[in-house]
């Protein structure tokens, strides 16, 4: 079972350089929205403003309105022009939604924000996984798991340490949480990136990663719950140790 990519890079999110000015639009909008540039409740600037300066004609001015739209993030009213949306209507778990936001965060914030979500998802389903997951699903995730070993640098060792969190939550035979986790693998993506400029993250990583799974094979509910735990609690103070060497914590 190969380890694949969570999410292919979105034009929304480095846009490609190339004639087209749709993705660059999206993602300065999106960006500018998420940042609080315009609040919610507010009106963008006027159609006429931003063809004048995007300099782009109103066909592809209004495609990347509707993107906007569709992420949640604008309505778009007759004579009202396109007012921002509540962020409780964001949809948050788009991918580009997302990196807008991990984008737009101070590393702390966002750190912070992934954090809670993840002391409440991932114990949760790693205890449902030891219970319910198949012999095959767990197959899977000891794959993942070996991919980890055999990383000789941080950047090979990302792709399986995101399968690994990812597989659990598919394994656990619940279709939302299987999408909230494979969601969650893009911010879990730039969490990693950053624990990982620790020089001995690999060391760090391994015996963590290998507490959950013998708790998964050994279909132990309250050892994976703890032992996932005790990864995030762990995670949470490398990270801080980057973020503040002086000694604080996020």
């Amino acid at each position: 079972m190969a380890v694949q990519p969570a999410h292919r890079d979105s034009s929304y999110r480095r846009p490609p350089q190339r004639k087209s000015m749709h993705p660059q639009i999206v993602r300065d909008l999106g960006m500018r929205i998420v940042a609080g540039e315009f609040a919610p409740g507010s009106r963008l600037p006027a159609e006429a403003v931003l063809l004048a300066s995007f300099q782009v004609s109103r066909s592809v001015l209004r495609e990347a309105v509707r993107v906007l739209v569709a992420k949640g993030l604008v309505v778009s009213r007759q004579r009202a022009g396109v007012i921002v949306r509540p962020r409780s209507d964001w949809h948050l778990l788009d991918p580009d939604v997302l990196y807008w936001l991990i984008q737009a965060k101070p590393a702390g914030d966002f750190v912070e924000t992934l954090m809670t979500v993840r002391r409440i998802f991932e114990p949760a389903a790693a205890a449902l996984t030891a219970r319910l997951a198949s012999d095959e699903q767990l197959q899977g995730i000891a794959q993942a798991y070996a991919g980890m070993e055999a990383a000789q640098t941080p950047d090979e060792l990302l792709e399986p340490d995101l399968a690994f969190h990812r597989r659990i939550a598919e394994a656990t035979g619940n279709d939302l949480l299987a999408y909230i986790g494979n969601m969650l693998s893009l911010a879990l993506r730039e969490s990693i990136k950053l624990s990982s400029k620790l020089p001995n993250t690999h060391a760090l990583s391994l015996p963590r990663h290998k507490a959950i799974l013998t708790a998964l094979l050994s279909h132990d509910p309250l050892g994976a719950r703890q032992a996932t735990m005790v990864q995030l609690e762990e995670t949470r103070l490398d990270i801080s140790r980057i973020l503040d060497p002086d000694g604080g914590l996020v």
